[in-house]
């Protein structure tokens, strides 16, 4: 499957977007020739799933893995990153990136680029400089970059987009964390990274299937990987909160037969609190939920069959 003449290895999930993916394929055909070969993981697309057929004239080489089930985006990747890090060679690079052309094949070249121009670091990941999705949904995504450096302590601003060396990649496949959240993965497996700031660029076809409800999820699942830290920080935010909560009801009650407005005050200052601990305190229940079973080992999923197209020299 891999051979030595593939320079470069991409890992993209697919999910009802075969027309995206071939439109990709064409692209980076175009930028990387043969030195490429594309590992496709259909997420068991209901609807549009990837097949032979699809790959159109001038795609590199490239193997689809058609899963059983819909497992995820995160799990995808996994999966796809589980099939082909034990084969890659000390000369190649590894990138994840998706399959709707938001990640573009220059992209890839700069990535690239700037990971072999670094001494230490061994993943390169894409720092958005300019998006193009909604105001809504870029209000939200700055709401959850900024609930993960509350929870976890640490910053998070990239997504999947990135490349690595074949040990990069070797280590992340063999973390649980990976399948569930690919960028919290990188930045828990404490090897050196470097950012590089990469325009998000506009869909091929379709449209996003991220909306609100799955955003929230994503989050979650971010700092979930972090849970330990998480639910550290939770339970002293719990233990000031309720603290202070206290000292303002022993205030209350001495300025009860002197000031209403200062009463008021301190009332809403109380329930702020008061509502802060309660947050605290069910985000450090969820996490703790979460901890007891997370898994010990990468999961494995079930890639219902591999179809491949080699163009040989």
């Amino acid at each position: 499957m891999l051979e030595h003449r593939h320079r470069v290895v991409i890992v993209t999930p697919v999910y009802d977007d075969a027309p995206a993916c071939a439109i990709l394929l064409q692209q980076l055909g175009k930028v990387f020739g043969d030195s490429l070969l594309v590992v496709a993981v259909d997420d068991g697309s209901p609807k549009v799933p990837m097949r032979l057929a699809d790959i159109p004239e001038g795609a590199p080489d490239t193997c689809i893995l058609s899963l059983r089930r819909n497992v995820g985006h995160q799990q995808a990747i996994a999966t796809g990153l589980h099939f082909i890090a034990p084969q890659l060679q000390a000369h190649q690079r590894l990138i994840i990136m998706d399959s709707d052309g938001e990640d573009s094949p220059e992209a890839c070249q700069a990535l690239l680029a700037h990971l072999d121009s670094q001494n230490e670091a061994v993943i390169a990941v894409a720092k958005r400089a300019k998006r193009s999705e909604s105001l809504k949904f870029r209000t939200f995504y700055v709401a959850y970059k900024l609930l993960f450096r509350m929870a976890t302590g640490r910053a998070i601003n990239f997504g999947n987009f990135m490349a690595m060396t074949p040990r990069a990649a070797q280590k992340l496949a063999s973390m649980p964390e990976l399948s569930t959240h690919v960028a919290a993965a990188a930045l828990a497996s404490q090897q050196p990274l470097t950012r590089l700031p990469v325009d998000r660029s506009r869909r091929y076809h379709g449209q996003s299937k991220m909306n609100f409800s799955r955003l929230v999820q994503h989050g979650l699942k971010a700092i979930m990987v972090f849970s330990e830290d998480a639910v550290a920080r939770s339970r002293f935010a719990l233990l000031c909160s309720a603290t202070i909560s206290a000292l303002l009801l022993c205030v209350m009650h001495l300025l009860a037969m002197t000031s209403s407005e200062s009463l008021r005050v301190i009332a809403g200052l109380a329930i702020c609190a008061t509502a802060l601990a309660g947050i605290s305190m069910a985000l450090t229940m969820l996490l703790q939920r979460h901890r007891a079973s997370r898994p010990v080992a990468a999961p494995a999923t079930s890639v219902d069959n591999t179809q491949a197209i080699l163009h040989r020299p």
